[in-house]
């Protein structure tokens, strides 16, 4: 499922995901305090364009903590909203639920990419 499910994904929204992170990262990389942060969502840009057969796990101490509210307040609130419209739009129907929980799963990632490892 993998494979395939990684180019359905591309069609059915991917790769409107992967360009909404390339694009804050620019937005981030501007200054150069959030060279890091832009960093971070150019990584999570590659997850967004293939998610199938990949798993996050969340960890991280107080640095990631404090991050994590920078961020949620700058701009994960809008990545988390675009990703929950586009997950319950597509766990509408039967065949799109795939797709649907791959998106909540890049909505929590967007609200908290820090500390998180993407195996």
């Amino acid at each position: 499922m993998g494979c395939l499910g990684n180019i359905l994904w591309l069609i059915l929204g991917g790769i409107i995901s992967g360009l909404s992170w390339i694009f804050v990262g620019l937005l981030w990389c501007v200054t150069i305090i959030g060279i890091p942060v832009g960093v971070q969502c150019f990584k999570l840009a590659g997850l967004s364009f293939m998610p199938f057969g990949r798993n996050v796990e969340y960890g991280g101490g107080a640095v990631s903590l404090i991050a994590n509210i920078l961020w949620l307040i700058f701009g994960g609130l809008g990545l988390a909203l675009e990703f929950c419209i586009f997950g319950i739009l597509l766990s509408i129907t039967i065949i799109g639920i795939p797709f649907g929980i791959q998106f909540f799963k890049l909505a929590r990632l967007a609200l908290f990419p820090f500390g998180a490892q993407v195996n």
